[in-house]
C-alpha cells in the first residue's frame, strides 16, 4: 500500500520545479567546497547531462566556472537513468550507503568525470552548521545525526530479504 501510494503520488508541477531549483543550488554549494570538482566540471562546460528517474527528467550543463545550471535542451551528451522504480527501495539503497543502479548512455569521458564527482565530493554538513550555531553545538548535532543514520542503516540491513536484494546488483 505504501509503495503504491509513493509511486502514484504526483506533486504539482511548481513544487517539482522549485525542488529542482533548490537541488541545483545545493549541488553548486557542495561543489564550491571542492576546487578539483570545479576544475573538472569547467573542462566539461556546455555538455548536456540528463538525469532521469521515473517521470523526473533533470537537464544540467556545466558552466565555465565549474558549477551546474539547469538546461532545457534536446538530446544529451550523457544520460544517467536510475533504474530502481520504487522510491522506498531507492531510499533504502541510499540509506545503506549504496549507489543506485544507473543505466549510462553517451560520452564515456563525461561519465567518468561525473563518477569522480560522485565518489569524491561530499557535503560537510557539520562545517555549514558550525557557521550558524558554532563548532561545539554543530559537532554534537553531527554526532547525533551520524548515530541516527547508522541506526537507520542497521534497521534497513535487518529487514527480511535485505541480503537478497543487495546481492542482485546488475
Amino acid at each position: 500500500m505504501a509503495t503504491r501510494l509513493a509511486t502514484d503520488f504526483q506533486p504539482p508541477a511548481w513544487v517539482v520545479d522549485e525542488s529542482v531549483n533548490r537541488l541545483v543550488s545545493f549541488l553548486n554549494h557542495v561543489l564550491m567546497s571542492e576546487p578539483e570538482a570545479l576544475a573538472r566540471l569547467a573542462r566539461q562546460k556546455g555538455q548536456r547531462i540528463e538525469l532521469v528517474w521515473e517521470r523526473v527528467h533533470l537537464q544540467l550543463s556545466p558552466t565555465p566556472a565549474g558549477l551546474l545550471e539547469r538546461g532545457h535542451f534536446d538530446g544529451f551528451d550523457l544520460r544517467l537513468t536510475v533504474t530502481e522504480q520504487s522510491p522506498i527501495s531507492l531510499a533504502s539503497s541510499l540509506a545503506r550507503g549504496d549507489k543506485p543502479k544507473v543505466r549510462i548512455e553517451g560520452d564515456v569521458q563525461l561519465a567518468a568525470e561525473v563518477n569522480w564527482l560522485i565518489d569524491h565530493v561530499r557535503w560537510d554538513a557539520e562545517e555549514d552548521l558550525a557557521r550558524l550555531i558554532g563548532d561545539a553545538a554543530a559537532h554534537t548535532l553531527a554526532q547525533t545525526a551520524h548515530k541516527a543514520l547508522e541506526a537507520l542503516r542497521g534497521f534497513v540491513a535487518r529487514r527480511p530479504g535485505a541480503d537478497l536484494r543487495r546481492g542482485s546488483a546488475a
